[in-house]
């Protein structure tokens, strides 16, 4: 039964911003404790919630989960901080369009885009993104200078780098990595794995 129960878990790893009703298992997920121990707190009163019509599956509203968290003093901030902001750097339309469509469509992102180092400076002061995801060769500078710029702004310390390239050797790497990049992908990528690595950069 405990299974069943949290047959919506990918959910925890999803989009939580936006959702007003939880399963046990994405509760579990929020709270970082067992399904047992949320299955425990619901049967006992601690939790409320209701049980969906003709099953014995447990749902928590938001509301209730977040007064639930907070009177145990478990952070709630990981799905009530909203949208994260990332912005895309590049000088190619084609990376542009790619990254927007797959950022856009998920409902955790805003997403915003600049196509020169110059752009990409203005953009970090104004929107102060949670990731910049970007590319080494730009028309007006290279990346590891944009890499540095960001890391000496102090608003934008926790501001995580992915340098994205198709013709950086190892030294170059590594230079962009001691400039502050958290995260070198070399182009082409699988789309799949780099939505990965922005998810865990983001804790997602």
């Amino acid at each position: 039964m405990v299974a069943n129960d949290n047959n919506n878990n990918i959910g925890a790893a999803t989009g939580l911003h936006g959702k007003q009703v939880f399963t046990t298992g994405e509760a579990a997920e929020l709270c970082k404790v067992s399904q047992q121990t949320i299955i425990r707190c619901f049967d006992s009163g601690r939790l409320h919630g209701f049980r969906v019509p003709g099953s014995r599956f447990r749902r928590i509203p938001r509301d209730e989960l977040i007064r639930f968290m907070r009177e145990n003093g478990i952070p709630a901030d990981r799905f009530e901080r909203g949208k994260r902001r990332i912005l895309v750097v590049d000088d190619d339309p084609g990376i542009i369009e790619m990254f927007v469509e797959m950022l856009g469509r998920d409902g955790r992102f805003e997403v915003k885009t600049a196509m020169t180092g110059y752009d990409a400076g203005m953009l970090t002061e104004q929107f102060k993104p949670h990731l910049v995801v970007l590319d080494y060769m730009l028309p007006d500078i290279n990346g590891n200078v944009v890499c540095q710029r960001i890391r000496e702004n102090v608003d934008l310390h926790e501001t995580r780098i992915v340098v994205v390239s198709g013709v950086v050797n190892q030294n170059e790497v590594h230079d962009l990595l001691k400039a502050g990049a958290d995260e070198f992908i070399k182009k082409p990528f699988d789309v799949g794995k780099l939505q990965q690595r922005i998810d865990s950069l983001l804790e997602l």
